[in-house]
C-alpha cells in the first residue's frame, strides 16, 4: 500500500454508498472530544488510533492520551515530526510518518470497543505546503471533508486501513497488531460476508445512536457559514475603509489641486476596478469642464482633453438639484439616454458620448464642501454586459469626494495667502484678548481664595463663626472660577462650531417649563422674584436642539433673577412672527438697561458696572452663549429697556417646524454654520450658568 494513498478515499471505495460530509475544523474538535470522552468514561479498554496531521496538533491533545493510555494498551497516536515527536512505545505507541505523508492532510480518530465503535476520517481541503499557509491554517475556518460515523463496520475497516499504515513505518509492532486485531478486528465481516446490498447499507448510515451529537454538529456546521460569511464581508468592509484612508492620507498631503485630483481618481480607478473614472473642477453655473484627470484600464479609449457639455446635460443638472450621487445600471435602459429623448432634443449629447467612450454603467457623484459644488467624480463600466451599482461602493465614492472637497478647500485657502495672514492676525488678537480677559477675571477671586485660605491656615484661634465665613467665601470664588471655565469652553466650542446640532420638532411650552424648574432648583437657596409663564398651549411646534433651547431659556431666566429682586415679577411669554419663526420674550421688573448698552450686554465678560458683579455675581458670559445658540439655528437675540430701574425684556427668535420637511431637511436647514457627519455622536458638556 502506497503511504501516499488517502485514506479516505480507501474507505470511500469499500463504501460507494456514502458521501462525505464538509466539517469546520471547531466540529472536528467537538467530535473528537466526544469520543475521547466516552473511552475515558467507561470501563472498556477499546483500540484507540488517533492521526494528528502535525506534531504541533498532537502536543495540544497529548495530555488526553496520557489518561486514556491508563484505560487501555492499545493506543496508537499518527503525526508529522516537526520537533521531539518520533517513533516510541513508551506511554503509548506513536507513529513519526513522512510529511509527504497523505496523513499529513487527514484527520483521523478511530475507537473500537467492545460494545461500540466509532470512527472520524477526514481529508483537509486546504494542504500544509509552508509555515505561512499553516498559520493560516491554524484559524477555525480550516475545513475537512470526510466520513463522521457510530457504524462499525466502517469502523474496522478505518482501523484496518489505519494499523495497515502503522505497519509501513514501524513493523516491529506486528505482533501487538496482531494481538489488537484478533481482539478488536476478529468479527470485521468486511473481507469473509457477501457484499452488502444498496438497502442495507442504507440502512447501516442512518444507525446513528448519538442525534444529539449530530444536531450538535450542525449547529456548529451552520455557525461557521454564518462566521465565514460575516469575515468575508468584514475583509471587504476592510479592504474599502483601507482605500478610503490612502486616498485621504494622499491629498491631504498636498496643496496642490491638480496633484490631489490626480491621486484621487488614480486610487478610486484601481481600488474599485473600474474601466475609467474621472473628476473634473466644475461649479454650477458652468456650461462645459475640459477633462484633466482620468483613470483608465487597459484596453479602454482615454478622454482626457475632451470637453464634457454641462449645460442641458439631464445627468449633471439631476446630481446638482439633488445633491447626491447618480447611479445608471445600464445606459441602454434609462430613459434620459434612449432614442425618446433624442427626438425631444435632450439626449442627443448623451447619446453620442454613451456610444463613443463605450459607456454600458455610469455613476456620477459631485463634490461638495458646506453644499458649495467644487466637482464631479464619474466612473464608467465599458463592458458589454452593465453592473449594477453597489451600496457599498457608491458610499466609497461618496467619502472620497467629501475628502477630495475638503481637501481642495484647504488648498485654496493656503494658496490665499492674504486671507491666510488676517487669519493669523485675528488668531494673535483673540489670543491676547483671552489672556488680558482671563487674568482679569479669575485673579479677583483666587486673591480671595487665598486671603481665606492663608486666614485659615495662620489663625488657629479664630472662632468658628469667622472660620465658616471665610470657608464660605473660597467656596463662593472657587464655585465663580469653575462656572467661569465652564462658560468659557462653552463658549469656545459655540463660536468655532465644533457642536453638533440636533434639530427636533418641540414643543415650546415644555422646554419653558423645563426652564424653570431648572433655574429653581439651582437657585432654590435663595428667595427668587415670582415667575409667570404666560405662553398659550395652542403655538405650533419650533424646530430646534432641545437641549441647547433649554440653556438659551435657562440663562435669559437667570440673568432676570439677578437683577430684579424678589419682590419683583418675570414673566415669559412667545408668539408668532412673520417668517415662519416664534418670537420668545421674557421681561422683568428689574434694574432695567441703560439704552447706548442694550448692544454690549451680549458681549462677553459684559456686567453693567463693577458693583454689580460683587452683587449679583455671574461670568458675564450668559448672555454671550445665548446669542451663539440662536444664531447657529438661524435666529436673532435682541434687548429692550427704558433704563435704569425700568425693567428689560429680552427677546429671541426660533424657527417653527415645518411638516413639509422631513427631519434631516430640516436638521441641515437650520444647522448650516455646524453641519456634522451623520454618524458623529454628539458630546455631551456639562453646562451651567
Amino acid at each position: 500500500m502506497s503511504i501516499s494513498k488517502s485514506v479516505v478515499v480507501q474507505l470511500l471505495k469499500h463504501f460507494p454508498s456514502w458521501r462525505p460530509q464538509m466539517y469546520f475544523k471547531s466540529s472536528l474538535t467537538a467530535l473528537s472530544h466526544a469520543m475521547e470522552d466516552r473511552v475515558l468514561a467507561s470501563s472498556d479498554s477499546p483500540l484507540i488510533i488517533a492521526s494528528f496531521q502535525k506534531e504541533r496538533f498532537y502536543r495540544q491533545e497529548a495530555h488526553r492520551y496520557r489518561r486514556i493510555a491508563q484505560k487501555t494498551d492499545q493506543v496508537y497516536v499518527l503525526a508529522a515530526p516537526e520537533a521531539e515527536f518520533k517513533h516510541s512505545s513508551h506511554v503509548y505507541e506513536t507513529v513519526a510518518f513522512e510529511p509527504t505523508d497523505s496523513l499529513a492532510q487527514e484527520w483521523h480518530l478511530v475507537v473500537i470497543g467492545e460494545d461500540y465503535a466509532s470512527c472520524l476520517i477526514c481529508h483537509e481541503k486546504t494542504n500544509f505546503l509552508n509555515d505561512k499557509q499553516t498559520s493560516s491554517a491554524m484559524d477555525n475556518s480550516r475545513r475537512f471533508e470526510g466520513i463522521w460515523t457510530f457504524e462499525r463496520q466502517i469502523s474496522l475497516k478505518a482501523a484496518d486501513l489505519l494499523l495497515q499504515r502503522i505497519l509501513k513505518y514501524r513493523p516491529e509492532l506486528n505482533q501487538k497488531i496482531e494481538r489488537g486485531r484478533k481482539i478488536y478486528l476478529a468479527t470485521n465481516p468486511i473481507e469473509s460476508s457477501p457484499k452488502l446490498s444498496p438497502r442495507e447499507l442504507k440502512k447501516l448510515e442512518n444507525n446513528n445512536p448519538d442525534p444529539f451529537v449530530q444536531r450538535l454538529v450542525s449547529y456548529l456546521q451552520a455557525g461557521h457559514y454564518k462566521l465565514l460569511k460575516a469575515n468575508k464581508s468584514l475583509a471587504i468592509k476592510q479592504q474599502k475603509e483601507q482605500l478610503l484612508n490612502s486616498v485621504t492620507d494622499a491629498i491631504r498631503r498636498s496643496l496642490d489641486t491638480e496633484e490631489i485630483l490626480q491621486v484621487a481618481v488614480q486610487k478610486l480607478g484601481e481600488g474599485l476596478n473600474v474601466c475609467r473614472c474621472l473628476v473634473y473642477r466644475c461649479s454650477e453655473k458652468d456650461s462645459a469642464a475640459i477633462i484633466n484627470h482620468e483613470f483608465i484600464s487597459s484596453g479602454i479609449k482615454s478622454v482626457k482633453g475632451q470637453t464634457w457639455q454641462l449645460k442641458n446635460n439631464p445627468l449633471f443638472e439631476e446630481v446638482v438639484e439633488l445633491r447626491d450621487s447618480l447611479r445608471i445600471d445600464d445606459t441602454r435602459l434609462d430613459p434620459r439616454i434612449n432614442q425618446q429623448a433624442w427626438q425631444q432634443g435632450t439626449g442627443e449629447y448623451l447619446i453620442n458620448l454613451v456610444q463613443t467612450c463605450s459607456i454600458s454603467s455610469w455613476l456620477l457623484v459631485p463634490v461638495l464642501y458646506q453644499d458649495r459644488l467644487l466637482g464631479m467624480m464619474e466612473l464608467h463600466h465599458c463592458d458589454e454586459v452593465p453592473i449594477v451599482w453597489k451600496e457599498d461602493d457608491v458610499a466609497l465614492v461618496d467619502a472620497i469626494a467629501t475628502q477630495v472637497g475638503v481637501a481642495l478647500i484647504q488648498a485654496e485657502s493656503y494658496a490665499n495667502l492674504e486671507d491666510l495672514n488676517e487669519q493669523l492676525e485675528a488668531l494673535d488678537r483673540t489670543r491676547s484678548n483671552l489672556v488680558a480677559i482671563t487674568g482679569h477675571e479669575l485673579r479677583t477671586p483666587l486673591s480671595t481664595i487665598q486671603v481665606c485660605l492663608e486666614s485659615l491656615a495662620s489663625e488657629p484661634d479664630m472662632s468658628p463663626e469667622l472660620r465658616q465665613v471665610m470657608l464660605n467665601t473660597a467656596l463662593a470664588d472657587a464655585e465663580r472660577m469653575r462656572n467661569l471655565i465652564q462658560d468659557f469652553l462653552t463658549l469656545s466650542r459655540l463660536e468655532s462650531g465644533r457642536v453638533e446640532w440636533n434639530s427636533e420638532a418641540l414643543s415650546i411650552n415644555e422646554c419653558i417649563e423645563l426652564a424653570i424648574s431648572n433655574v429653581r432648583s439651582r437657585l432654590s437657596q435663595k428667595k427668587l422674584p415670582q415667575i409667570v409663564n404666560l405662553t398659550p398651549a395652542e403655538l405650533p411646534l419650533v424646530q430646534a436642539d432641545g437641549e441647547w433651547l433649554v440653556e438659551v431659556l435657562a440663562k435669559l431666566l437667570d440673568n432676570a433673577c439677578k437683577f430684579t429682586n424678589s419682590e419683583g415679577q418675570i414673566t415669559i411669554a412667545a408668539k408668532p412672527k412673520v417668517g415662519n419663526k416664534l418670537e420668545v420674550t421674557i421681561t422683568d421688573t428689574g434694574r432695567g438697561i441703560e439704552p447706548n448698552r442694550l448692544e454690549t450686554v451680549f458681549e462677553r465678560f459684559y456686567q453693567e458696572e463693577g458693583a454689580l458683579r460683587r452683587s449679583a455675581g455671574g461670568t458675564g458670559l450668559g448672555l454671550a452663549i445665548c446669542r451663539q445658540i440662536v444664531k447657529n439655528w438661524g435666529g436673532k437675540i435682541w434687548a429692550e429697556s427704558e433704563g435704569r430701574d425700568q425693567g428689560s425684556q429680552f427677546h429671541f427668535t426660533i424657527p417653527v417646524f415645518n411638516e413639509g420637511l422631513g427631519d434631516n431637511q430640516a436638521t441641515a436647514e437650520f444647522n448650516q454654520p455646524t453641519k456634522k457627519p451623520k454618524s458623529q455622536k454628539k458630546h455631551n458638556t456639562q453646562r451651567k450658568n
